[in-house]
């Protein structure tokens, strides 16, 4: 298994794995509807969704992690 150290990195990988697979079929899907090829489609629209979408991952998520710590309030109990 891989060691805790990596956690960032592996979560996200999994996070653009599956959002860009997600993102590319509904794209494909709404640009060229449901025909005979949108496998294919779909395939070639996911693997360059998916090499843009983990670097943007890697380097957006601190950004990320600092505006949801500014969007949140402390707890009552935390103060």
């Amino acid at each position: 298994m891989i060691n805790r150290k990596y956690q960032k990195i592996v979560f996200s990988f999994f996070m653009s794995l599956l959002m860009s697979c997600i993102m590319s079929l509904v794209i494909s899907v709404f640009n060229v509807g449901l025909v005979s090829n949108i496998v294919i489609i779909w395939m070639k629209a996911w693997a360059f969704a998916f090499t843009v979408a983990f670097p943007t991952i890697i380097l957006v998520s601190p950004l990320v992690h600092k505006l949801v710590n500014l969007a949140l309030t402390k707890d009552r109990d935390d103060a």
